[in-house]
């Protein structure tokens, strides 16, 4: 007997290329293994056959090659129409079936993976009667009809591991087989192309120069589904307020990376409530299980060094944001969410902008497509340099001819009041020291009355942040000047939080802005809202810290930047070798700034006081780089811009503060108009009333 095989099924309706994939795919891997490969045409019983083939193939087939014996079954003469020879199929490391109920459900009990192939009904037509010409089409509607009233009882699809988009441009191979090394039950017998994943080279090239980054971020990422742009928009000059130091505004406004999803392995990924979709080009790959879990997988493991001269921390890898609701998994109750949980992309090449040495580095995975991208690459970081237009062409909003968007508060004033006084007395009863109550403020964009892209290009321009970012993944478009980071851990393992606690409007006049930034520097509430949050955070960052190492380089800072005034504090640690990067950063998730303390409890009374998710609001915008760093922000000044009714966009922009005991509502109220200015303004709108 034969050890147990690996059992892959491929199905799919007729025409869908289902042969050609297993032939290709058994080709691939061949590399590393031994394959055995079976065609469900050649079992089932006539025109007429697919149910009673679909027995014959469990019985005959699957069951023995899952005791690792060796199947012996008879074949159909189609000939004849009549049973033919008996054959053998030996059992392999990896055995591939394919074939119309390949994967029905008298067969899942012996599958380790279903792929589903799909195709447009007129070119599964086309290619299934281009493969077997007269012979078939006579018997296409019967047959069609057999598969019709099989999935009305067998919902293959829905099962499927992994779903393909087979368009028969070649491409689908190599993107099944990528998607399939994400299933854990696959896992073991993938290791050989797990490993070589994880062997990529990196091709960089330094160009002296200064583009418009508004500007190459259209010429390199304007026409793609997924991108991201993590932009320092605060340039060296802006970043003066009182923040020139390490730690400070200026330090973290050194790069911006410009990515998108394209190449060969480019990828996209989306959570929700416990599974995660990766989309390898027109191949997805569902699992189940947590999020962090899978993030230790796909980003754990990895070490692509970074190249000579080069000083960001970025070397290629996955970007995008962590929605709040991920705090199921870090102690928070289950909350379901209207946009994914997360979303990330994985670029194979980027533009990294140097802003302090004026530099841009093009980083690529070394593939055969490579150079044509670099050479692509040069071409529009040529194109976009010397502009003096840095704010991307002027653009203000709203348009001429356009109204602006007409927001609505989930809270009203009163309402929003009565739940502080909740939060206060929650914290009276000591359930709680400190509460970060939320609100959101919504509307709905008819079409072409708001371009994200523009609104973004002028929000970046009106209130420049150091971490500031445009995120175009598919059905979720993101919009964020926010000012803080949430967590940084480097390649070194070096870790650093910066919440940010204490806020106070900006005012043109010189003499008044100084006041209100003096009386945020000497405030006892700011300060005492700014230091509980430091110890939780030391605490979190305490999980998996070498001991000892923890410490707060910078307590209680005040940063200007366009529309306010932060209290700023930054915490240090460095990360205990061997520990798994994906959960020192659960340990941390949601940032403390945006729950209150002790978090766990703090989160369930928000969950009871704001009675809606937060989504991408609060949680985290950034990278997770192949050599082992992450930096991230917290998702706030925030705008998201998902699918709407009747083709329009639905708005959101989350606001919140913290509430302690000696909070006053008024000026809690104040602050969350305050915080929503920024935004607001720049998309020529107001605060709601009442």
């Amino acid at each position: 007997m034969s050890p147990i095989p690996v059992i892959i099924a491929i199905d799919g309706r007729s025409g869908a290329g289902k042969t050609t994939l297993a032939i290709e795919l058994a080709a691939r891997l061949r590399e590393h293994h031994v394959v055995s490969l079976f065609h469900l045409e050649d079992i089932y019983p006539g025109w007429n056959g697919l149910a009673t083939g679909i027995e014959r193939y469990v019985a005959t087939v699957l069951a023995p090659l899952r005791r690792g014996e060796p199947a012996r079954w008879v074949s159909w003469d189609w000939e004849r129409h009549y049973d033919g020879a008996s054959r053998l199929t030996q059992p392999a490391e990896i055995v591939l079936v394919e074939g119309v109920g390949a994967a029905a459900a008298a067969a899942a009990p012996f599958l380790d993976a279903v792929i589903w192939a799909d195709s447009p009904d007129q070119d599964r037509r086309t290619r299934a009667l281009a493969r077997d010409g007269e012979t078939y089409e006579p018997y296409w509607e019967q047959w069609a009809g057999q598969e019709d009233e099989w999935l009305a009882i067998d919902d293959v699809a829905a099962r499927a591991d992994v779903r393909l988009l087979n368009l028969a441009d070649g491409a689908a191979p190599a993107e099944v087989l990528q998607a399939l090394q994400y299933l854990p039950a696959l896992a073991r017998v993938l290791l050989p192309e797990l490993s070589s994943r994880r062997g990529l080279q990196l091709r960089a090239e330094r160009i002296d120069a200064a583009p418009e980054a508004a500007r190459l971020f259209e010429a390199l990422c304007g026409s793609s589904l997924n991108a991201v742009w993590l932009d320092s928009s605060l340039t060296e000059d802006q970043a003066t307020g009182g923040a020139v130091h390490a730690g400070g505004a200026a330090e973290r406004s050194r790069f911006s990376i410009l990515a998108d999803d394209g190449g060969s392995y480019g990828q996209s990924v989306r959570h929700r409530s416990g599974r995660t979709w990766v989309s390898v080009g027109n191949a997805t790959v569902k699992t189940e299980g947590t999020f962090f879990r899978w993030l230790d997988g796909a980003w754990g493991g990895a070490d692509l060094r970074a190249p000579e001269g080069y000083s960001c921390e970025f070397t290629l890898g996955w970007l995008g944001y962590l929605g709040y609701e991920l705090k199921r998994e870090t102690g928070g109750s289950d909350v379901a969410s209207p946009t994914p949980d997360a979303c990330l992309i994985f670029a194979g090449r980027a533009v990294v902008l140097d802003h302090l040495e004026g530099a841009v580095w093009l980083l690529t995975l070394d593939t055969p497509e490579a150079g044509d991208w670099l050479a692509a690459a040069r071409a529009a970081v040529a194109a976009a340099d010397g502009s003096r237009n840095p704010g991307g062409g002027g653009v203000g909003l709203p348009a001429e001819g356009t109204t602006a968007p007409d927001f609505s508060a989930r809270d009203t004033e009163a309402a929003y009041k009565a739940k502080i006084a909740a939060a206060q007395h929650e914290i009276t009863e000591g359930n709680s020291y400190e509460v970060c109550l939320t609100t959101a403020l919504t509307a709905t964009a008819v079409f072409g009355q708001l371009d994200p892209w523009q609104a973004y290009l002028a929000l970046r321009r009106s209130n420049p942040a150091p971490f500031a970012s445009f995120l175009r993944l598919a059905e979720v478009t993101v919009a964020s000047t926010s000012p803080e980071r949430f967590l940084r851990i480097g390649a070194d393992g070096a870790m650093r939080a910066e919440p940010i606690k204490g806020t106070r409007p900006r005012d043109a006049d010189a003499a008044r802005d100084g006041l209100l930034r003096r009386e945020l520097e000497s405030s006892p509430k700011d300060r005492a809202e700014n230091i509980m949050i430091v110890d939780l955070l030391r605490n979190d960052l305490s999980h998996f810290a070498v001991p000892g190492s923890v410490s707060v380089s910078r307590l209680c800072a005040i940063e200007s930047y366009a529309t306010v005034h932060q209290m700023v504090s930054t915490i240090d640690a460095q990360l205990r070798p061997g520990m798994p990067r994906a959960e020192a950063v659960a340990a941390c998730f949601p940032a403390g700034s945006m729950t209150g303390a002790p978090k766990v409890s703090t989160m369930a009374i928000l969950d009871r006081l704001e009675a809606a998710p937060r989504g991408v609001y609060s949680g985290a915008i950034g990278y997770f780089s192949l050599n082992g760093a992450t930096d991230l922000a917290v998702a706030i000044r925030t705008l998201v811009v998902a699918p709407g009714t009747d083709g329009g966009s639905a708005l959101s922009l989350g606001v919140g503060g913290a509430i302690t005991a000696d909070s006053s509502p008024h000026e809690e109220y104040e602050e969350i108009r305050t915080k929503a200015f920024g935004v607001l303004s720049t998309l020529g709108a107001g605060f709601p009333q009442g």
